[in-house]
């Protein structure tokens, strides 16, 4: 789709708009994509709806049980390494 090209569509009875294909492909944008519309002063913006709720981390931390001594980094490493090559083998 060339950038100059200008592609239109119409509001429906029911407020519903149909994006057109090459948009909705470029964007990767499938039935059921929610998104966010924003009224802006030079139109309306559509952006992918965040999968999750914004937080910051003083909200979610500790929010999963844990008992025992804190994991160091190379044994974290070596857990992620054991679970990816049981997944590899398994395949």
């Amino acid at each position: 789709m060339a950038a100059s090209e200008k592609l239109t569509t119409t509001v429906s009875t029911k407020g519903q708009v149909i994006l057109p294909s090459a948009i909705r492909k470029r964007r990767d944008w499938g039935a059921g994509t929610r998104l966010q519309v924003e009224d802006t002063p030079e139109g309306v913006l559509l952006k992918p709806a965040p999968a999750f709720a914004e937080s910051r981390p003083e909200e979610v931390f500790g929010s999963l049980p844990r008992s025992g001594k804190p994991k160091t980094l190379e044994e974290m490493d070596a857990g992620v390494l054991a679970e990816a090559r049981r997944r590899h083998a398994r395949d």
